[in-house]
């Protein structure tokens, strides 16, 4: 985040493109528009821009008050999911002389074009606006520099033919793209694939996304990229196998699975909560365990050979994956700062339903845990692996 001294620097450069300056408190979307066009950096300036809130058009301050709500709208704006992929930008408070400045520093983005609510924004000298096809172009083209997550790299031995045009064209793309620009669309589907991060257009193949999302046997490219389920009969991974299920598919059905598979194997019974009425409990919480498992799918490493884990044991359960915790997402920190290694994977969980918004996965299931009686789930992890135990909560006698 940058200091006071830059800050008084921004606000008497009025010709800076870096820079959009607002009186308002409460336009969200023209802040939202305004963080899409500094992630997608169309100048190719490879520096953070700024929106600074409480600063009238000269750069002088109107005496705003920023309050710890207005900060906290401002830092949801990376989390709630309009803006895909998602930005990386900080937010914070300075007192000058005039008021309160509040300022929301945006990063240029590795995986451009970002959107906001399916349309690109970009800074056309002193004004933002809408990109064309043309400079949509070229933002995916500048792309192919930045891109370092593994899945938003070409999967070169993949062709077109491997996705699921239908899928895309009919189910996927009008979540993720406003109507009004489909219906405006002229570009190949190999364009429109590369704009949402399933196609590199260099390499003429899909990105390793586009095959977990469009493909409908990942593993043909991506020997890993399936989940081993195990019904244990006992307490110890030595007991009998009761039943085994080898889920592969697209990341969208093999989550339909395994919604399947919870219903099947959860346990449920009536309890009194007074003597007239009575609720339905469960052996875990379906929130809990659909929330663990997408954190898995989500945040796994694509690049192992090894599938994700779930074993369902008489007493509890254990879910693993490949790969650590990545980036900001610390044991000293988890569960309350996350990182995502592999960003577009996440925002096409978002667009499909899975994710509700960003972050939150982990301290939802441990609320979901709580809520049904069951002890706190137990994490693992090290460079390599990451594992969580979540155990059975006990029938109540009556």
């Amino acid at each position: 985040m940058i200091n006071e001294n830059q800050l008084k620097q921004l606000l008497s450069d009025l010709e800076s493109d870096r820079v959009e300056r607002t009186v308002s408190t409460s336009k969200t979307d023209k802040f939202a528009e305004a963080v899409c066009a500094f992630a997608n950096d169309f100048p190719n300036h490879s520096l953070p821009g700024y929106l600074l809130i409480g600063v009238d058009n000269n750069g002088m301050p109107i005496g705003l008050k920023v309050t710890d709500d207005i900060l906290k709208n401002l830092a949801a704006l990376r989390s709630d999911g309009n803006i895909q992929p998602m930005p990386a930008l900080t937010v914070g408070k300075f007192t000058l002389d005039g008021g309160d400045v509040a300022v929301v520093e945006v990063q240029p983005a590795d995986l451009p074009p970002v959107r906001y609510k399916g349309k690109v924004w970009i800074r056309i000298g002193p004004r933002r606006g809408t990109a064309t096809e043309q400079e949509e172009r070229i933002l995916m083209e500048r792309r192919i520099s930045f891109a370092r997550s593994f899945d938003a790299q070409p999967c070169r031995q993949a062709t077109l033919d491997d996705l699921d045009a239908a899928r895309f064209l009919v189910g996927y793309r009008k979540k993720v793209i406003a109507p009004d620009v489909i219906a405006e669309n002229s570009r190949s589907l190999e364009q429109q694939l590369a704009g949402l991060n399933f196609f590199d257009l260099t390499h003429q193949c899909p990105t390793h996304a586009g095959i977990l999302i469009f493909c409908d046997r990942p593993t043909r490219f991506l020997p890993g990229a399936y989940i081993q389920f195990l019904r244990i009969s006992g307490n110890e991974p030595t007991c009998p196998v009761h039943f085994d299920r080898k889920v592969e598919s697209d990341l969208g059905a093999m989550m339909q699975t395994l919604d399947m598979l919870i219903d099947v194997n959860n346990r449920q019974w009536p309890e009194f909560v007074s003597s007239l009425r009575e609720e339905m409990r469960s052996e875990y919480p379906r929130t809990a365990l659909r929330e663990l498992i997408l954190n898995a799918m989500m945040h796994r490493s694509y690049q192992s050979n090894t599938p994700t884990h779930i074993y369902w044991f008489d007493d509890h359960i254990e879910i693993s994956n490949p790969g650590g915790l990545y980036g900001e997402a610390t044991p000293e920190h988890f569960p309350f700062r996350s990182d995502y290694r592999n960003p577009v994977v996440a925002s096409a969980l978002f667009a499909l339903g899975y994710v509700n918004r960003y972050g939150l996965g982990i301290l939802r299931a441990q609320k979901a845990l709580t809520e049904n009686d069951n002890p706190l789930p137990i994490f693992n992890f090290d460079p390599h692996w990451f594992s969580v135990r979540i155990d059975k909560r006990v029938e109540k006698k009556p």
